[in-house]
């Protein structure tokens, strides 16, 4: 089957999503929870990317209500869902691609990723990684939960996949379309690690979701 431009599949799927998410995903239900435990007490602001209906949000919502959050997402159905879900918080949502938008210099405590990073190249990653390190304000964190694979075949399969598809497809590079291009843990410690981070760590792994922590 042809592969959906990104904006369109999620669209499709917005008023379905969050029950797939916490009842089909294995791992989603425990790492919105174990994500929320991870943010530091202190965060006033919070970098969302690729933020979605905001299921992360409503583990943290419990722990800081007042938090400040900055979500971009590129569907901008999932962001009147997000809205309509907390029309009372301190939402400053963006609709668009956090690869292309220039985020403040040292503004956020805290960064957050959920299931979104599964869909593109090293290079890409390792570029977003520099902005996110940028955003941050000194000495806090970003945390990614994420699909990942437990071997590189896996992984080399998977990107091989995507590139064969897109080839048939004719689309060009640099378009989002949505097929899951899953990396190693190691692999994605490796790009955090280029990207600045002085320190990153596997704090929990549950089948193929994975969080980890990267600090500033």
């Amino acid at each position: 089957m042809p592969i959906e431009q990104m904006s369109n599949f999620f669209t499709a799927r917005v008023d379905t999503y969050d029950n797939h998410m916490l009842n089909t995903v294995d791992g989603c239900k425990e790492g919105y929870k174990i994500m929320a435990e991870c943010v530091p007490n202190k965060t006033k602001e919070l970098l969302d990317l690729g933020c979605g209906t905001g299921l992360e949000l409503e583990e943290i919502f419990k722990k800081l209500p007042d938090v400040n959050v900055t979500g971009i997402d590129l569907t901008e159905a999932m962001l009147k869902k997000l809205q309509e879900k907390y029309p009372d918080k301190n939402l400053n949502l963006i609709h668009g691609s956090y690869f292309d938008y220039e985020f403040e210099i040292k503004k956020y405590d805290t960064a957050i990723s959920f299931q979104t990073m599964h869909h593109f190249e090293h290079d890409a990653k390792i570029g977003l990684y520099k902005k996110i390190y940028k955003a941050l304000k000194d000495d806090s964190i970003y945390i990614e939960c994420d699909y990942m694979v437990k071997k590189q075949e896996d992984e080399n399969f998977l990107f091989s996949e995507n590139k064969k598809i897109r080839e048939e497809q004719g689309i060009k590079d640099g378009e989002f379309y949505h097929f899951d291009t899953p990396c190693t843990v190691n692999n994605q410690i490796d790009m955090l690690s280029k990207a600045g981070f002085k320190m990153i760590e596997k704090i929990w792994h549950y089948e193929n979701s994975v969080i980890l922590i990267a600090y500033k």
